[in-house]
């Protein structure tokens, strides 16, 4: 694993906008467009709850296991 996780989410951001802009430019694969727009989404969704995306995850599924 890395030392530094926030170098490989810095850089997996930028590889996100350019396969997002590269497929809406039709340089690439819609699926490349796809996965680029995943992502910025998870990144946006950490930044605005200030938690990582795998913590998000969790939390939803510890408050649906309680609801039921």
């Amino acid at each position: 694993m890395s030392q530094n996780p926030d170098t490989v989410k810095n850089a997996l951001d930028i590889v996100s906008v350019v396969a997002t802009i590269g497929s809406f430019l039709q340089l690439f694969t819609p699926v490349f467009g796809l996965i680029g727009a995943i992502w910025t989404l998870m990144r946006i969704a950490e930044m605005v709850s200030g938690k990582t995306f795998a913590e998000l995850i969790r939390k939803k599924k510890a408050d649906d296991a309680k609801q039921e």
